[in-house]
């Protein structure tokens, strides 16, 4: 006899139905409005072009609208631009963080963090640990650290002498926090990062680089997550610092005697040079490169693999290398791209000015 096929089910949810919920009961968790029969049973969530029936997926992005024809989920999450649709729909002011807030109902915690301190831990003296603190095995700890209460270290980090993390960290697996830095509260560390590494810093005599001493430290303020992979170099003096609610994505460098502000999202691969100022809400796309000394105001988009050699004011958006506005950019963009067409051109005019010379020669 042929072997029993398992049922299918959704990526994310169940199938089964024991999270399952009404669709008009999930649009007064999201806040957001149904369109069509609200009295469908959602089974589980999933993305727009993986679903099945039974599942709730979201569009944000107006480009892939017309997957809502196409898809196979009974329900979709929409912004409220999005009137009528070929299937159930609730109208939400951001789908995104709707369909975010609502993985929680169908999908119990997905990672089970350590619990306890492992007594395969190295923890050195004068250590202070907080309450329900967990520890995985061959975390080094060194002397004088301080560490808040809930918060969790994975297998293989280093926390470098009189470091202090607050309530409620969470720092993966193999991070380097060096001496003397301070990590805040809620704060995310994903694996590989080191925080507190030397700037680079050497003053070069005679052919001979001679490497200056790094003795600041580096502050990471509360919420902000670090991607894997990153570096942050700790102050040359004073601090590098790393505002509230900033998120870092992975394989950034981030130099000596940085401030970035509050709210702040920096893009994989790119780096910030020594003692620049980024202000709040700025965004860094990927592969940017700001160089050191220089001011970025607030509410600055600096676009995909942009060179930055100049002050950037509050409120403007800038691309290119050397970075320059954007609707400038896009011209001097535009016109680069004729450039083969503008060569021609221009031969066909030297040849027509040459034959008209020698007609009047």
């Amino acid at each position: 006899m042929p072997a029993r096929q398992k049922k299918k089910t959704s990526p994310i949810g169940s199938a089964n139905g024991s999270h399952s919920r009404l669709l008009k009961e999930i649009a007064q968790l999201v806040g957001g409005e149904v369109v069509g029969d609200g009295n469908i049973r959602i089974l589980g969530i999933c993305g727009i072009k993986e679903a099945r029936p039974g599942d709730l997926t979201f569009v944000a992005n107006s480009k892939y609208l017309h997957l809502l024809e196409s898809t196979k989920a009974s329900a979709v999450i929409t912004s409220r631009d999005v009137k009528v649709a070929s299937k159930p729909i609730i109208r939400t002011e951001n789908p995104s963080l709707a369909f975010a807030k609502l993985v929680s109902h169908f999908v119990p915690a997905m990672e089970q963090h350590p619990k306890r301190v492992s007594p395969k831990a190295i923890i050195g003296r004068r250590v202070r640990l907080g309450k329900d603190v967990a520890i995985q095995p061959f975390v080094v700890i060194e002397d004088g650290v301080q560490i808040g209460d809930r918060t969790v270290i994975y297998a293989g980090s280093y926390l470098g002498r009189q470091t202090k993390i607050g309530n409620d960290c969470l720092i993966y697996p193999h991070v380097s926090i060096r001496e003397q830095v301070e990590i805040c509260n809620r704060v995310i560390i994903h694996s590989g990062t080191v925080i507190g590494s030397d700037g680079f810093g050497f003053a070069t005599v005679k052919g001979v680089h001679h490497k200056i001493p790094q003795i600041g430290t580096v502050v990471v303020e509360d919420d902000v997550e670090i991607g894997a992979n990153v570096t942050i170099d700790r102050a040359r003096f004073g601090k590098t610092v790393i505002g509230r609610g900033t998120k870092i994505d992975n394989l950034v460098q981030i130099a000596h005697n940085v401030v970035v502000g509050s709210n702040t999202i920096v893009v994989a691969q790119s780096g910030i040079s020594g003692s620049t100022v980024l202000g709040s809400n700025v965004v860094v796309a990927g592969q940017a490169g700001i160089v050191g000394h220089i001011t970025i105001g607030d509410n600055v988009m600096i676009g995909a693999q942009a060179g930055v050699s100049k002050s950037v004011p509050a409120n403007t958006s800038v691309w290119g290398s050397p970075a320059k506005p954007l609707a400038r950019s896009k011209r001097v963009n535009a016109a680069m791209q004729r450039l083969p067409e503008m060569h021609r051109e221009l031969e066909q005019l030297r040849q027509r000015i040459e034959a008209l010379e020698k007609r009047r020669g």
